[in-house]
């Protein structure tokens, strides 16, 4: 996982962009997803299309994609600290 997380720019944070990013690394379908997770493929395009999300609906993403997601939410959070404080 370590890998992909060095393609995230904590300037351009984007949790949408990055479900999304992680659906078609995986070579999974939008229609897989929806099914997964109890929702239609209209309501994750505009998942998509968010900055962020309920952490209830990014807890159904992660277990179904099996990828951590807060982590990178995290790792954003530790990345903005280390600059506010100037590190």
């Amino acid at each position: 996982m370590m890998e992909r997380e060095k393609r995230y720019s904590t300037d351009d944070f984007h949790i949408g962009k990055l479900i999304k990013a992680e659906l078609m690394h995986q070579g999974r379908s939008i229609t897989w997803l929806a099914s997964q997770v109890d929702c239609s493929r209209e309501n994750l395009y505009k998942v998509f299309r968010r900055k962020w999300i309920y952490t209830d609906l990014l807890f159904q993403i992660s277990e179904a994609l099996d990828y951590d997601f807060f982590k990178l939410c995290s790792n954003y959070y530790q990345a903005k600290k280390r600059e506010q404080n100037g590190q």
